[in-house]
């Protein structure tokens, strides 16, 4: 058991990582609430059915194989740039119930799966997406709860309102919960993309806007964590946030752009 504080809110807990053991079978709380967001998206995405003239069985089909790549891109990913814990141990690459999966890598994974199907199925690659951004968003937002229980994606010191204590191996801290941060960024961005969705533009505009609320969200996030995975002394979700902040706002007029010129 793990005791977390945060003092300036005058809460504690006690937390474990497992949400349950059986013998030598451990179910841990990360896996949990990663399987949590996927439910939660899916039943929202059920409610939204037909939207963009999509047929929700395509949709569910789509999301299930998404939900496959993207959990082997975010692992893939995240293991890449962590290769030093992993060549004592190569077997712990396929232990993910612990934690290590990255989102950008999921992102990425599942984008080229959508990307495939839509092209084989005939179905507009943007309205798909902008069918599915928002629940992403809700999913990111439960599955980041994985993190509070396995004391993770934390920040550095802080003595802000929200600052989370926790025992390190240099001692007791008061730090940045970079997890709620983002927890409530993507929220944020869920309910956003939602009220977006009924008074979309032109096709793609609510994946533009996920990309781009996500991206400053996590570029700032990434300033403060401890844990960033790193290549050649560089951030590199930072790097990819800003990339993709500029690919957005690229997409953005570019797609107001065209709408104007083919309405006229």
């Amino acid at each position: 058991m793990n005791l977390i504080k945060f003092p300036g809110l005058g809460l504690e807990f006690y937390v474990s990582k497992y949400a349950l053991k059986i013998g030598n079978i451990h179910i841990y709380k990360y896996a949990v609430f990663v399987v949590l967001g996927i439910v939660v998206g899916l039943f929202l995405s059920r409610i939204s059915k037909e939207k963009f003239n999509i047929k929700y069985d395509f949709v569910l089909e789509s999301i299930i194989g998404a939900l496959i790549f993207g959990i082997i891109g975010a692992r893939l990913y995240y293991v890449f740039f962590s290769l030093e814990k992993y060549t004592s141990n190569p077997l712990q690459i396929f232990n993910i119930r612990d934690g290590g999966l990255a989102i950008y890598g999921g992102i990425i994974a599942a984008g080229i799966y959508l990307g495939i199907r839509c092209l084989k199925k005939e179905v507009n690659f943007l309205d798909l997406c902008d069918y599915l951004v928002p629940y992403l968003a809700i999913g990111q937002s439960i599955g980041r709860w994985g993190n509070f229980f396995n004391v993770e994606a934390y920040g550095i010191q802080s003595t802000n309102i929200l600052r989370m204590g926790i025992n390190t191996a240099n001692g007791y801290m008061e730090v940045h919960p970079t997890f709620l941060y983002e927890s409530i960024g993507t929220f944020l961005i869920f309910l956003i993309l939602k009220i977006l969705q009924k008074h979309r533009i032109f096709k793609g505009e609510i994946t533009t806007f996920y990309i781009m609320f996500y991206s400053i969200i996590r570029f700032f996030i990434e300033s403060l964590r401890v844990d960033s995975l790193m290549f050649k002394g560089t951030r590199i979700s930072q790097t990819l946030s800003e990339l993709a902040f500029l690919f957005s706002i690229t997409s953005f007029f570019m797609g107001i752009y065209l709408k104007k010129k083919y309405k006229e």
